[in-house]
Protein backbone atom coordinates (compact mmCIF):
# COMPACT_ATOMS: atom_id res chain seq x y z
CA UNK A 1 0.00 0.00 0.00
CA UNK A 2 2.76 2.48 0.94
CA UNK A 3 4.55 2.01 -2.35
CA UNK A 4 1.32 2.56 -4.31
CA UNK A 5 0.72 5.87 -2.51
CA UNK A 6 3.77 7.23 -4.35
CA UNK A 7 2.20 6.59 -7.76
CA UNK A 8 -1.21 8.21 -7.39
CA UNK A 9 -2.17 11.39 -9.22
CA UNK A 10 -1.99 13.68 -6.20
CA UNK A 11 1.25 13.85 -4.19
CA UNK A 12 1.44 11.84 -0.99
CA UNK A 13 1.53 14.26 1.94
CA UNK A 14 3.68 12.70 4.65
CA UNK A 15 2.75 13.92 8.12
CA UNK A 16 6.02 13.99 10.03
CA UNK A 17 5.59 12.98 13.68
CA UNK A 18 7.83 12.71 16.72
CA UNK A 19 5.81 10.79 19.31
CA UNK A 20 2.67 8.74 19.85
CA UNK A 21 0.44 11.78 20.43
CA UNK A 22 1.37 13.45 17.13
CA UNK A 23 0.81 10.14 15.31
CA UNK A 24 -2.67 9.81 16.81
CA UNK A 25 -3.57 13.31 15.62
CA UNK A 26 -2.27 12.58 12.11
CA UNK A 27 -4.46 9.51 11.81
CA UNK A 28 -7.47 11.32 13.29
CA UNK A 29 -7.15 14.05 10.64
CA UNK A 30 -7.06 11.59 7.76
CA UNK A 31 -3.43 11.63 6.65
CA UNK A 32 -2.59 8.56 4.59
CA UNK A 33 0.93 7.99 5.90
CA UNK A 34 3.31 9.24 8.55
CA UNK A 35 7.07 9.52 8.83
CA UNK A 36 9.34 10.29 11.75
CA UNK A 37 11.28 13.55 11.80
CA UNK A 38 14.79 12.93 13.09
CA UNK A 39 15.21 16.61 13.95
CA UNK A 40 11.93 16.80 15.86
CA UNK A 41 12.68 13.63 17.82
CA UNK A 42 16.17 14.86 18.67
CA UNK A 43 14.89 18.27 19.76
CA UNK A 44 12.17 16.70 21.91
CA UNK A 45 14.93 14.80 23.73
CA UNK A 46 17.14 17.85 24.21
CA UNK A 47 19.54 16.94 21.40
CA UNK A 48 20.41 18.37 18.00
CA UNK A 49 19.84 16.57 14.72
CA UNK A 50 22.61 14.42 13.24
CA UNK A 51 22.48 11.00 14.92
CA UNK A 52 22.98 12.56 18.35
CA UNK A 53 20.56 10.05 19.81
CA UNK A 54 21.39 6.35 19.75
CA UNK A 55 19.53 3.92 17.51
CA UNK A 56 17.92 2.18 20.49
CA UNK A 57 16.35 5.50 21.46
CA UNK A 58 15.00 5.98 17.96
CA UNK A 59 13.71 2.41 18.03
CA UNK A 60 11.88 3.06 21.30
CA UNK A 61 10.19 6.17 19.87
CA UNK A 62 9.19 4.31 16.70
CA UNK A 63 7.76 1.49 18.83
CA UNK A 64 5.58 3.93 20.76
CA UNK A 65 4.34 5.44 17.49
CA UNK A 66 3.67 2.07 15.85
CA UNK A 67 1.53 0.94 18.78
CA UNK A 68 -1.01 3.75 18.42
CA UNK A 69 -1.56 3.98 14.66
CA UNK A 70 -2.46 1.79 11.70
CA UNK A 71 -1.04 4.28 9.17
CA UNK A 72 1.92 3.28 6.98
CA UNK A 73 5.00 4.41 8.88
CA UNK A 74 8.33 5.50 7.43
CA UNK A 75 11.38 6.08 9.64
CA UNK A 76 14.14 8.62 9.11
CA UNK A 77 17.34 6.70 9.87
CA UNK A 78 19.65 9.58 8.85
CA UNK A 79 22.92 7.89 7.76
CA UNK A 80 21.83 4.51 9.11
CA UNK A 81 23.13 4.70 12.69
CA UNK A 82 25.89 2.27 11.67
CA UNK A 83 29.11 2.03 9.69
CA UNK A 84 28.51 -0.95 7.40
CA UNK A 85 25.66 -2.02 5.10
CA UNK A 86 25.14 -5.16 7.20
CA UNK A 87 24.79 -3.15 10.41
CA UNK A 88 22.41 -0.73 8.70
CA UNK A 89 20.28 -3.64 7.46
CA UNK A 90 20.26 -5.08 10.99
CA UNK A 91 18.81 -1.76 12.16
CA UNK A 92 16.27 -1.71 9.35
CA UNK A 93 15.22 -5.27 10.24
CA UNK A 94 14.46 -4.15 13.80
CA UNK A 95 12.29 -1.34 12.41
CA UNK A 96 10.53 -3.76 10.06
CA UNK A 97 9.55 -5.93 13.04
CA UNK A 98 7.71 -2.91 14.41
CA UNK A 99 5.76 -2.54 11.17
CA UNK A 100 7.87 0.19 9.54
CA UNK A 101 7.42 0.05 5.76
CA UNK A 102 9.82 2.76 4.58
CA UNK A 103 13.06 4.50 5.48
CA UNK A 104 14.90 7.68 4.58
CA UNK A 105 18.67 7.33 4.33
CA UNK A 106 20.91 10.28 3.45
CA UNK A 107 24.06 10.75 1.39
CA UNK A 108 25.75 13.23 3.72
CA UNK A 109 27.63 13.03 6.98
CA UNK A 110 28.20 15.33 9.92
CA UNK A 111 31.75 15.81 11.17
CA UNK A 112 32.32 18.25 14.04
CA UNK A 113 28.96 19.83 13.26
CA UNK A 114 29.76 20.33 9.58
CA UNK A 115 27.70 18.49 6.95
CA UNK A 116 29.33 17.23 3.76
CA UNK A 117 28.30 14.95 0.92
CA UNK A 118 29.48 11.36 0.83
CA UNK A 119 31.15 10.29 -2.42
CA UNK A 120 28.25 9.49 -4.75
CA UNK A 121 29.76 6.23 -5.97
CA UNK A 122 30.42 5.05 -2.42
CA UNK A 123 26.87 5.88 -1.37
CA UNK A 124 25.44 4.20 -4.45
CA UNK A 125 27.40 1.04 -3.66
CA UNK A 126 26.15 1.16 -0.09
CA UNK A 127 22.55 1.45 -1.30
CA UNK A 128 23.06 -1.51 -3.62
CA UNK A 129 24.43 -3.65 -0.80
CA UNK A 130 21.60 -2.63 1.54
CA UNK A 131 19.02 -3.52 -1.11
CA UNK A 132 20.62 -6.91 -1.74
CA UNK A 133 20.81 -7.72 1.97
CA UNK A 134 17.18 -6.73 2.50
CA UNK A 135 16.12 -8.91 -0.41
CA UNK A 136 18.12 -11.77 1.09
CA UNK A 137 16.14 -11.39 4.32
CA UNK A 138 12.83 -11.04 2.41
CA UNK A 139 12.27 -7.62 3.99
CA UNK A 140 10.04 -5.37 1.90
CA UNK A 141 11.14 -1.78 2.59
CA UNK A 142 10.62 1.43 0.60
CA UNK A 143 14.07 3.03 0.41
CA UNK A 144 13.79 6.78 0.04
CA UNK A 145 17.30 7.92 -0.87
CA UNK A 146 17.85 11.42 0.45
CA UNK A 147 20.42 13.59 -1.29
CA UNK A 148 21.55 16.71 0.51
CA UNK A 149 22.86 18.55 -2.53
CA UNK A 150 20.31 21.35 -2.15
CA UNK A 151 20.93 21.69 1.58
CA UNK A 152 24.62 22.33 0.97
CA UNK A 153 24.57 24.50 -2.17
CA UNK A 154 21.27 25.08 -3.92
CA UNK A 155 22.81 27.44 -6.50
CA UNK A 156 24.98 24.73 -8.07
CA UNK A 157 23.09 21.59 -7.03
CA UNK A 158 21.20 20.68 -10.22
CA UNK A 159 23.84 18.81 -12.28
CA UNK A 160 25.25 17.01 -9.23
CA UNK A 161 21.74 16.03 -8.16
CA UNK A 162 20.90 14.55 -11.56
CA UNK A 163 24.11 12.51 -11.52
CA UNK A 164 23.38 11.19 -8.05
CA UNK A 165 19.77 10.32 -8.89
CA UNK A 166 20.91 8.20 -11.84
CA UNK A 167 23.33 6.27 -9.63
CA UNK A 168 20.82 5.80 -6.82
CA UNK A 169 18.17 4.57 -9.24
CA UNK A 170 20.58 1.94 -10.55
CA UNK A 171 21.43 0.95 -6.99
CA UNK A 172 17.81 0.07 -6.23
CA UNK A 173 16.38 3.12 -4.47
CA UNK A 174 12.58 3.31 -4.50
CA UNK A 175 12.28 7.07 -4.15
CA UNK A 176 14.40 10.23 -4.22
CA UNK A 177 14.21 12.83 -1.45
CA UNK A 178 15.67 16.32 -2.01
CA UNK A 179 15.27 18.60 1.02
CA UNK A 180 15.52 22.36 0.34
CA UNK A 181 14.66 21.96 -3.35
CA UNK A 182 12.13 24.72 -4.10
CA UNK A 183 12.78 26.25 -7.55
CA UNK A 184 10.03 25.12 -9.98
CA UNK A 185 12.48 25.09 -12.91
CA UNK A 186 14.83 22.73 -11.05
CA UNK A 187 11.95 20.53 -9.93
CA UNK A 188 10.69 20.08 -13.49
CA UNK A 189 14.19 19.30 -14.81
CA UNK A 190 14.78 16.75 -12.06
CA UNK A 191 11.42 15.07 -12.65
CA UNK A 192 12.34 14.78 -16.34
CA UNK A 193 15.56 12.93 -15.40
CA UNK A 194 14.07 10.78 -12.64
CA UNK A 195 11.91 7.71 -13.08
CA UNK A 196 11.46 7.34 -9.31
CA UNK A 197 8.90 9.24 -7.19
CA UNK A 198 10.35 12.64 -6.21
CA UNK A 199 9.96 13.71 -2.58
CA UNK A 200 10.49 17.32 -1.52
CA UNK A 201 10.17 19.01 1.86
CA UNK A 202 8.32 21.93 3.39
CA UNK A 203 10.17 25.21 2.93
CA UNK A 204 8.95 28.83 3.33
CA UNK A 205 9.10 29.57 -0.42
CA UNK A 206 7.73 26.21 -1.59
CA UNK A 207 4.91 26.25 -4.15
CA UNK A 208 1.39 25.02 -3.34
CA UNK A 209 0.55 21.32 -3.41
CA UNK A 210 -1.44 21.81 -6.62
CA UNK A 211 1.51 23.48 -8.32
CA UNK A 212 3.89 20.76 -7.11
CA UNK A 213 1.55 18.12 -8.50
CA UNK A 214 1.64 19.82 -11.89
CA UNK A 215 5.45 19.76 -11.74
CA UNK A 216 5.40 16.00 -11.15
CA UNK A 217 6.23 15.81 -7.43
CA UNK A 218 4.95 12.60 -5.87
CA UNK A 219 5.66 13.02 -2.16
CA UNK A 220 5.77 16.07 0.12
CA UNK A 221 7.22 15.96 3.64
CA UNK A 222 6.81 18.37 6.54
CA UNK A 223 10.24 17.79 8.07
CA UNK A 224 10.60 19.41 11.48
CA UNK A 225 8.64 22.56 10.56
CA UNK A 226 5.39 21.48 12.26
CA UNK A 227 7.22 20.61 15.47
CA UNK A 228 9.13 23.91 15.41
CA UNK A 229 5.85 25.75 14.88
CA UNK A 230 4.35 23.95 17.87
CA UNK A 231 7.32 24.92 20.07
CA UNK A 232 7.00 28.55 18.98
CA UNK A 233 3.32 28.55 20.00
CA UNK A 234 4.23 26.93 23.32
CA UNK A 235 6.86 29.57 24.03
CA UNK A 236 4.43 32.38 23.20
CA UNK A 237 1.74 30.85 25.44
CA UNK A 238 4.10 30.40 28.39
CA UNK A 239 5.35 33.96 27.95
CA UNK A 240 1.78 35.30 27.92
CA UNK A 241 0.95 33.41 31.11
CA UNK A 242 3.99 34.91 32.81
CA UNK A 243 3.30 38.45 31.56
CA UNK A 244 -0.45 38.44 32.34
CA UNK A 245 -0.13 36.74 35.69
CA UNK A 246 -3.01 34.40 34.90
CA UNK A 247 -3.97 31.38 32.81
CA UNK A 248 -6.25 33.44 30.59
CA UNK A 249 -4.04 32.69 27.52
CA UNK A 250 -5.10 29.05 27.83
CA UNK A 251 -8.80 29.95 27.40
CA UNK A 252 -9.83 27.43 30.06
CA UNK A 253 -13.48 28.54 30.28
Amino acid sequence: MFRELHHQEAPLIICNVWDAASAVIAEKLGYKAIGTSSAAIATSLGKTDGQNICFDTLLAVVKQISEVTTLPLSADIEAGYADTPQEIVDNIAKLAKLGVVGINIEDSQLTNGRRSLVNKHDFSERLSQIKALLNGKNIEMFINARSDTYILDAATALPETIERISLYEDAGADGIFLPCLTAPSDISKIVAHCSLPLNIMCMPELASFDQLQQLGVKRISMGNFVYDNLLAHLENTLLSIKQQGSFEPLSLD
